[in-house]
This record gives structure tokens, sequence and C-alpha cells, in this order.
């Protein structure tokens, strides 16, 4: 938190808002069609089937994405672990208020123009795990 902070004040951001608690609950709190963009960025892939069920992208979470996000906003995953990665594209799927802009591999292979590492992106790098870059947008 204290990094990100420091980011924001040396780049004199605005627009930014930071929560420190469970974004599921945020995301409960937001008023419809609040946010152009959600990231979630290498989350907690929760690998035992037992605790599946903890991971963030689960149907509720993407229906309250879906609820919060204007048309044509995003939803960018990333993630190193290509179980979740597979998760995440199975359960968008079975929503209709989201698309895959993916067209081609490079698309999800390649991070977003923008896109800034984390240090959990950096330690898969390290370990020589790759990413995959997931976007989707809202249709309606």
């Amino acid at each position: 938190m204290a990094r990100i902070l420091a980011r924001i004040e040396a780049d004199h951001l605005a627009n930014i808002r930071l929560f420190a608690g469970d974004a599921a609950s945020l995301l409960a709190w937001l008023p419809p069609a609040s946010l152009t963009r959600v990231d979630v960025l290498h989350p907690d892939p929760w690998p035992k089937r037992r605790h599946w069920k903890r991971r963030f992208v689960q149907d509720h979470t993407l229906a309250a994405m879906a609820r919060v996000l204007q048309v044509g906003g995003e939803f960018r995953f990333v993630s190193d672990i290509d179980d979740y990665c597979a998760w995440t594209l199975a359960h968008v799927a079975k929503r209709s208020e989201f698309h895959w802009l993916a067209e081609r591999t490079d698309d999800w292979r390649s991070p977003w123009p923008g896109y800034t590492m984390t240090r959990y992106g950096a330690k898969a790098t390290r370990e020589g795990r790759k990413a995959s870059y997931l976007r989707f947008v809202r249709l309606w």
C-alpha cells in the first residue's frame, strides 16, 4: 500500500482511489456503471480444489463486475497460473455481458499497453512462469 501511495503522489494522480479490504465487498457497494475498468492482477490462485470457492473470479463477482462496469468498460485479468486462467475464461464465457477481446495468441501472451508489472508478476518471470493477460469488454 505504501508503494502505490508514493507512486500516486509522485505522479500527481487524482483519479485513483484505494480500498484496503475485500474487493468483492467494494463491488457490492459501488453504484451501477460507475467504473470504466476493473483489473485483477495475479490474484491468489487457491490451487487446492477444496479452496476454489475462495477464488476471486466466481459467478457472483462477475455479476457484480458487470453491474458496476460501464458499457464498453473492461475487466482485465493477469495470472501465471494456467489453471486459474482457464477457470477465468470458463466463468466469463458463461456471461453474456462480457466478450473476450483476444483475436490472436499474442493478445493474451503479451501485456496490454500501459501494464504495470507487479511484484508477483516479476517473481513469476524470475521463476520462468509465463503470465496470461486476459481482457474482456462489457457489452451491455
